[in-house]
């Protein structure tokens, strides 16, 4: 099975190895259960420029799409999406000085005509969040409390990832807006996770 245009919802499950990251893109089921593999991506190792690969599957025989950042080590770099072939599918960059205090995100697709804003959802898990990385030997553990993202455009929602309780991380992604780029959505999806503490 592929990213289907059609499909609304999906579950990203990163998978735990060494030195870099993986996540498994399912379709989600009915029910929010896990479906086919419609993805897998992978983070490129000690690459200079921030590098993200999108497979077909696990075999990583088939590339799909890929965002890479435009600058290097910039924590409000704009990264491109684009397809196997070099074609721009649209892109997305962190907002460094809203998300001192709320992560905020900003992802446009090709021929938008504004940015879609997607921000943590609770202020209060955006705060705990920022001061669980200064209390001594708390920053060595991952954060306990879930955070979800909502993004919309000019008040219309558009999509929204939430993090699920778990000993893995594992997104729920759902898109609200027939028009997003299932590519994108998901390469933003998977950033929220693979970049949130650039």
């Amino acid at each position: 099975m592929s990213l289907d245009q059609s499909q609304r919802r999906f579950v990203i499950r990163q998978k735990l190895t060494p030195m870099v990251n993986r996540y498994v893109v399912h379709a989600a089921g009915p029910n929010g259960e896990e479906g086919p593999v419609v993805a897998f991506a992978q983070q490129k190792r000690m690459a200079f420029k921030e590098q993200v690969t999108f497979y077909a599957d696990e075999s990583a025989a088939k590339a799909l799409f890929t965002f890479q950042a435009r600058q290097l080590l910039d924590p409000g770099a704009t990264y491109e999406v684009r397809d196997v072939v070099g074609g721009e599918l649209g892109q997305f960059r962190k907002d460094f000085k809203a998300s001192l205090l709320q992560s905020t995100w900003h992802l446009r697709g090709v021929g938008a005509r504004a940015d879609t804003t997607g921000r943590e959802r609770s202020k209060l898990v955006a705060l705990l969040r920022r001061v669980w990385g200064f209390i001594p030997f708390l920053e060595l553990l991952p954060f306990a409390w879930p955070y979800h993202f909502d993004f919309a455009e000019g008040g219309r929602p558009v999509m929204s990832v939430d993090k699920k309780i778990g000993l893995r991380d594992r997104y729920v992604l759902d898109i609200a807006s027939p028009d997003l780029d299932r590519r994108l959505a998901v390469a933003q999806a998977v950033a929220l996770d693979a970049l949130q503490s650039r």
